[in-house]
């Protein structure tokens, strides 16, 4: 630990995670458009469809389905794999962008499909699925196919995740539309946005924008989050324009100077999230958010399940059945704590189902 570590301010979990969700526009709702949260998020976890419209209804004031939506049948806004190889909802300009900057990491993921894609040129396979999706959009099905005529004795799910891994291939809509989403198609995102990439950022300016939405972070926080390695010469450049704290443990963190800082005792008001909302993921050390004795209790094997916030940090699942929004609370809550989580809830639910008689109900507290 440098003299420099030793001497920086310490930032207590409590104001980890009251700096983290003033970020992350879950301190108060935001005004922002539909578009510039995205933006401003760096993108929102969507493996699938519903999740990045509960993820703004969450954060914004005034939010609709629809302006997610629309943004989407207009092609401001795109479902492409990106960080961490997961799917993600990003802004045109960022799919353009971010994209390439991931690239990296997406070779990385290709080396375990090597052993199913031996005597395969990788170069030509990218012309070949390029020439097919740009055609038509092809669903992965369709992609394998056709991809097998060319090698048939490869692998047909590594030839499909090779062509996925080689090119930005983005979800074409109705995919991804409020209530009418369709089976997953496929085309370049250059084709459906109508313009060429764009060149990847420097790892410095991204590493800005990481830390105005998820700061104040680590490296290691933000590699975490990207899916990449080896950034910390981006934050070592960066130093002298940045603020420097460690957390309990003597982790450094960086920050930009003037970002948002508030008191660990400034209120959060519960947040009824998506599975698996960036909050959760972005960061090597969760706890800013969840607590250790409730990791692992937001998902069950394959299963993840969405995610209740109260006090800023993660207290429970919940879910929508036939009739009712169930909240499952990892503890018991106050009274005063479950007339807020029912507010919330009746909020989320009058902008998202408006005109759903949905009961809100506490099940059986989950047992430690």
């Amino acid at each position: 630990m440098t003299k420099t570590t030793t001497s920086a301010p310490v930032l207590g979990i409590r104001a980890l995670n009251r700096a983290t969700l003033d970020r992350q526009l879950l301190l108060r709702r935001s005004g922002l458009s539909a578009k510039a949260a995205v933006g401003h998020l760096l993108g929102l976890q969507a493996q699938n469809v519903k999740p990045p419209y509960y993820a703004l209804a969450a954060r914004l004031d005034g939010f609709t389905p629809e302006a997610l939506s629309e943004l989407m049948a207009d092609r401001e806004v795109v479902r492409i794999v990106t960080m961490r190889s997961t799917i993600h909802t990003h802004t045109a300009e960022d799919c353009l962008t971010l994209r390439p900057l991931v690239q990296p990491a997406r070779d990385r993921e290709l080396t375990n499909f090597r052993k199913g894609l031996v005597g395969v040129d990788l170069d030509r396979l990218a012309v070949l699925a390029r020439e097919l999706v740009e055609a038509e959009p092809r669903t992965m099905k369709e992609l394998r196919e056709a991809l097998l005529v060319e090698w048939p004795d490869a692998d047909p799910q590594a030839l499909a995740i090779a062509a996925r891994c080689r090119l930005p291939l983005v979800q074409v809509t109705p995919r991804g539309l409020w209530g009418r989403s369709g089976q997953v198609a496929l085309t370049t995102a250059e084709h459906w946005l109508g313009r060429p990439a764009e060149p990847a950022p420097t790892p410095d300016a991204t590493v800005l924008r990481y830390l105005a939405a998820f700061g104040p972070a680590s490296v290691k926080d933000m590699q975490t989050w990207a899916g990449l390695t080896r950034l910390r010469d981006a934050f070592e450049r960066l130093r002298p324009r940045l603020r420097t704290f460690r957390d309990e443990n003597g982790v450094e963190l960086f920050d930009l100077p003037d970002a948002p800082r508030p008191a660990e005792d400034t209120p959060a008001p519960p947040r009824f999230l998506p599975e698996f909302d960036n909050l959760l993921l972005s960061h090597a050390d969760r706890t800013r958010v969840v607590p250790k004795e409730y990791w692992g209790r937001s998902w069950q094997g394959n299963q993840a399940y969405c995610t209740l916030l109260v006090d800023g940090f993660l207290a429970g699942v919940w879910k929508l059945t036939a009739d009712a929004l169930v909240v499952e609370p990892f503890d018991r809550l106050t009274k005063a704590q479950r007339e807020d989580v029912t507010a919330e809830g009746e909020r989320m639910l009058a902008t998202l189902h408006p005109g759903t008689p949905y009961d809100i109900r506490f099940g059986t507290v989950v047992a430690r």
